[in-house]
């Protein structure tokens, strides 16, 4: 029981907890970004119906990637900008993925929201004055 004691509180330490914020944020940023890149090539493999709309997502899905790279950056530079972004970016996470879990597209909602979790619990410590 000692030695569960110490590796969970070595897992969930500051240090550790901020450098894991760090690239789990840059993880979510390149993802944000590869689902920008698909949505900018979309239009070219079939008909767009609502191109206002691909427009929209596309401008903000480069802003929420932007967004979560900055973040990356403030918890690098230990500072604390980038953690308040950070956790409400990966709550909405939290809430897009129970909104594809309940419609049944569990194979995207269930890897969303481990991510979203472990991002969020690891920005949450990853920070202190």
């Amino acid at each position: 029981m000692y030695y569960l004691k110490v590796n969970l509180k070595s897992i969930f330490a500051t240090e550790i907890s901020r450098r894991r914020a760090i690239f789990l944020l840059k993880v979510e940023s390149g993802l944000l970004l590869t689902l920008v890149i698909y949505l900018i090539l979309a239009p070219l493999i079939s008909d767009v119906s609502a191109p206002a709309a691909l427009s929209a997502e596309i401008v903000f899905g480069l802003l929420g990637a932007a967004g979560l790279w900055f973040c990356a950056n403030g918890f690098k530079s230990k500072k604390s900008y980038g953690r308040a972004p950070a956790v409400l970016a990966n709550l909405i996470a939290l809430g897009v993925s129970y909104y594809m879990i309940s419609g049944n597209l569990l194979l995207v909602g269930i890897p969303l929201s481990l991510l979203a979790i472990t991002t969020l619990v690891s920005a949450a410590l990853g920070y202190s004055e």
